[in-house]
């Protein structure tokens, strides 16, 4: 390959990988823990868009009960973030096998 169609090649990589990214932080999950008890949002870029805290929850009036379910939601929703991320990374990349 010359040098130049190279360069080509990797201009359209980059771009890309930057649609890619793109694509990847529009990927929102929700967890939850407790039987819904406490409810977590997080985009594809691991970022926390919102916490949802039931009445019920608050009405526990436990603060370490509380802080364990804030961090289970977020944790169980991470992973779906992740399971979501993967599975769209494997879909492109059967696409791009098939060109």
């Amino acid at each position: 390959m010359n040098p130049f169609e190279m360069m080509k090649t990797m201009g359209s990589l980059q771009s890309q990988m930057k649609t890619i990214k793109e694509e990847v932080a529009k990927i929102t999950a929700t967890g939850s823990a407790g039987a819904g008890l406490v409810e977590a949002t997080v985009n594809g870029e691991f970022t926390l868009q919102s916490i949802k805290i039931s009445d019920s929850a608050m009405a526990m009036n436990d603060k370490n009960a509380l802080e364990v379910l804030i961090v289970s939601a977020v944790n169980d929703a991470n992973e779906k973030v992740k399971a979501e991320t993967a599975n769209y990374t494997t879909e492109l990349m059967t696409k791009l096998g098939r060109k």
